[in-house]
């Protein structure tokens, strides 16, 4: 009898340790009541724009299923700051945890090195793009500069235009690498990171909602 008890206590605690990691596994959708606690978090511990910070949980609450965005993490670009700061947050939806990261901004949105005073979804601005965006899952490489890059998708009717293809009066935005980023150089409009850190925010962003922010 002591022996079954024995084994059946060990069954429970198999059990229940499986249903933990079930909990906090990151191939989940965290709860409500998780993201929350994690926005929270985030708002103690970070300098991101609490206004950006406020619409990005708002918006991955209410479109993560629908949009079939990451479970794992979100991006805030926080054009509010200037560029030499690592205005670029990304956001661990499960344990609250924020990397920083430098990224540039459109020639014709701010001064090198400044932060961004003018922003357009429209094709051949060269500003940055404002709004929600998904990234994409493939890895390419820019046929001319050789960039590494994701490819971006806008979500919202005022940046539909993101993704699409050329001929449909697409822009064509990436997420890509740049050496230019670290002498605080500007992109065409597209969010562009230093080279050495592709790898980290690669493999954190992809299928992710990353939030461009620029005080609109």
């Amino acid at each position: 009898m002591k022996k079954s008890l024995s084994v059946l206590v060990s069954m429970l605690f198999v059990v229940t340790g499986s249903m933990a990691n079930t909990n906090y596994s990151t191939n989940h959708y965290a709860s409500p009541s998780h993201l929350h606690k994690v926005f929270n978090q985030v708002k103690k511990i970070s300098s991101v724009s609490q206004k950006a910070l406020s619409e990005v949980f708002n918006y991955y609450e209410k479109n993560c299923y629908l949009k079939k965005l990451s479970p794992h993490y979100i991006a805030v670009a926080d054009y509010t700051k200037i560029a030499l700061e690592k205005r670029l947050y990304i956001i661990n939806l499960h344990t609250g945890n924020v990397s920083n990261y430098l990224v540039a901004h459109g020639e014709n949105s701010g001064y090198k090195g400044g932060r961004v005073w003018r922003s357009s979804n429209r094709v051949g601005t060269h500003m940055t793009p404002y709004g929600f965006f998904k990234i994409g899952s493939k890895e390419g490489i820019t046929f001319k500069k050789k960039y590494r890059y994701l490819s971006v998708q806008g979500l919202e009717w005022r940046n539909r235009k993101v993704g699409e293809s050329l001929r449909n009066g697409g822009r064509d935005i990436l997420l890509h690498t740049a050496s230019y980023v670290g002498r605080a150089g500007r992109s065409y409009g597209c969010f562009a990171i230093l080279p050495q850190d592709k790898y980290q925010v690669f493999r954190k962003l992809k299928k992710a909602l990353f939030y461009s922010y620029t005080g609109r």
